[in-house]
C-alpha cells in the first residue's frame, strides 16, 4: 500500500478489533454511554507517520459506529488515538 492512500475495506482481523478495544473508552468518555456490544466488522487502514484505522463497530442489533483511530509508530510507545468518529451508521453504510 502507498503511504497515504487508503486500503481496500476488508474484514475485521484480531488485532483491529483489539485496537477498537483500546479506544472505546475514549469513545464512551465522549459520548457519555456504554455499549455492552462493540465488535469490529471492517476496517481500511492509511499508512501515515503511524496507522489510521477506519473501523466500523457494531454497537447494537442495528446500531454502528464508524471510528478514526491513529497509531502511532511503536517507538512513540503510545496507545491508539481516538482521531474521529460517527454514530448512527447501518451495516450497509460505507465505511
Amino acid at each position: 500500500m502507498m503511504p497515504g492512500g487508503l486500503s481496500d475495506t476488508e474484514p475485521a482481523t484480531p488485532e483491529v478489533q483489539h485496537i477498537a478495544d483500546e479506544v472505546k473508552p475514549q469513545l464512551e468518555s465522549k459520548l457519555n454511554k456504554t455499549y455492552d456490544i462493540f465488535r469490529a466488522i471492517q476496517y481500511r487502514s492509511q499508512v501515515v507517520a503511524g496507522m489510521n484505522y477506519y473501523i466500523k463497530v457494531q454497537v447494537a442489533d442495528d446500531d454502528y459506529v464508524h471510528l478514526r483511530v491513529y497509531v502511532r509508530l511503536p517507538q512513540e510507545n503510545q496507545g491508539p488515538t481516538l482521531e474521529g468518529f460517527e454514530t448512527g451508521k447501518t451495516r450497509d453504510d460505507p465505511l
